[in-house]
């Protein structure tokens, strides 16, 4: 059975996008993860696709969405990316069991920032996502 992960963040181009391919990659199919925003920017940041390409991770498909665009979605568990100290994380309008998790918001940063970023979202996110939906190592 599929679990559903919504990842949201306020501009669904960096973090939140990441995350889903990452999640995607390492967890699919036992996880299917899905990315929102509150306040979509237009585009993914270039960053984000090319940190996602050197790492191996697909980015077809990845563009900004509205939290509204996914609200029709069966979720099982919303992970708020945004780092408090600079940003207000939206909160998911349902009741659903919800995590935050904060990573560091490399928008407009060099390429490095988004590979450091990636790949503290693969070893924090993902084990975390194991443990929360009770999967094993092999799934």
């Amino acid at each position: 059975m599929s679990r559903t992960v919504l990842i949201l963040c306020t501009g669904n181009s960096c973090r939140s996008q990441m995350a889903e391919a990452i999640v995607n990659h390492d967890l699919g199919p036992a996880v299917r993860a899905l990315s929102a925003g509150t306040r979509p920017q237009p585009k993914v940041a270039d960053g984000a696709i090319e940190a996602l390409q050197r790492g191996g991770f697909a980015t077809e498909g990845l563009h900004p969405k509205d939290v509204g665009a996914v609200m029709h979605e069966s979720i099982d568990l919303v992970v708020t990316v945004c780092d408090n100290a600079r940003e207000s994380c939206p909160v998911f309008p349902r009741p659903i069991p919800a995590v935050h998790m904060p990573f560091h918001d490399p928008h407009g940063e060099p390429l490095e920032s988004f590979l450091k970023v990636r790949d503290e979202i693969r070893s924090r996110l993902v084990p975390e996502l194991r443990q929360r939906l009770g999967l094993s190592v092999v799934d």
